[in-house]
């Protein structure tokens, strides 16, 4: 299997998704268009696009931040999921998703940054790619924007802050809010990106401070990640 990443920024690292690539001896490619790296220019070797997160939005113009290209990243989206390829969106990546395929990103009700439990709803528990995932499963959480939902989309999972955390858009393209992909090394990254932002959102009550962060282990999430991903390339692979 051949897995290509997008990866926005430095501290938006693809973390557990690299370890899963890794154990399986599966080929990875990247476009780290943080260092100006292209995206590319045909999908013909691509099986699993992965697209990671970051602080942009689907909206977020060249001007804005000239290495992101919202449009051009959304038209790679399209073509490979019109072309049967996986694709997996997480936080930024999910919500360009959700606009490649024609809905609009929303902001999330609250802001959630942290470790905090989503709750399976009754289609994704009938999904037998979320079947090991049990009814609760705790997740990374770094975010206060969410998807958008087209008419065929389905909410796999929700959480008490954010009603969209995981989202079905197609047999083999899905929406991750949620960061199943957290790693110790990651959240060191990210809180070394964000700390005057941290402290000025202690008072949100799902906003966890770094010495809590630091605190979590992110083992069995990453196995419950690996679990769908391998089930979706399992789908992939049988048509």
């Amino acid at each position: 299997m051949k897995v290509h990443f997008i990866v926005h920024e430095a501290f938006e690292a693809p973390g557990a998704y690299e370890t899963w690539v890794r154990e399986r001896g599966y080929a990875a490619t990247y476009s780290r268009v943080h260092a100006h790296e292209p995206l590319p220019p045909s999908i013909a070797d691509i099986d699993l696009l992965v697209v990671m997160g970051g602080p942009q939005s689907p909206s977020t113009t060249r001007e804005e931040c000239p290495h992101f290209d919202a449009a051009a990243e959304q038209a790679l989206i399209a073509a490979c999921a019109a072309a049967g390829k996986a694709v997996v969106g997480v936080c930024l990546g999910a919500q360009l998703i959700g606009a490649a395929l024609g809905a609009r990103q929303a902001h999330s009700p609250e802001k959630e940054i942290g470790k905090f439990p989503v709750m399976l709803t009754a289609e994704g528990r009938a999904n037998d790619k979320f079947a090991h995932f049990g009814d609760v499963l705790e997740t990374g959480h770094w975010h206060s924007d969410m998807p958008g939902l087209t008419d065929s989309a389905t909410v796999i999972a929700c959480s008490e802050g954010c009603p969209r955390q995981i989202i079905e858009y197609g047999r083999l393209v899905y929406g991750f809010q949620c960061h199943m992909e957290f790693t110790p090394e990651v959240v060191e990254l990210l809180i070394a990106a964000s700390e005057a932002e941290l402290a000025m959102l202690e008072p949100h009550r799902f906003v966890q401070p770094p010495a809590v962060l630091r605190s979590h282990d992110w083992h069995a999430m990453n196995g419950q990640l690996f679990g769908f991903l391998d089930r979706l390339m399992q789908a992939y692979a049988s048509p």
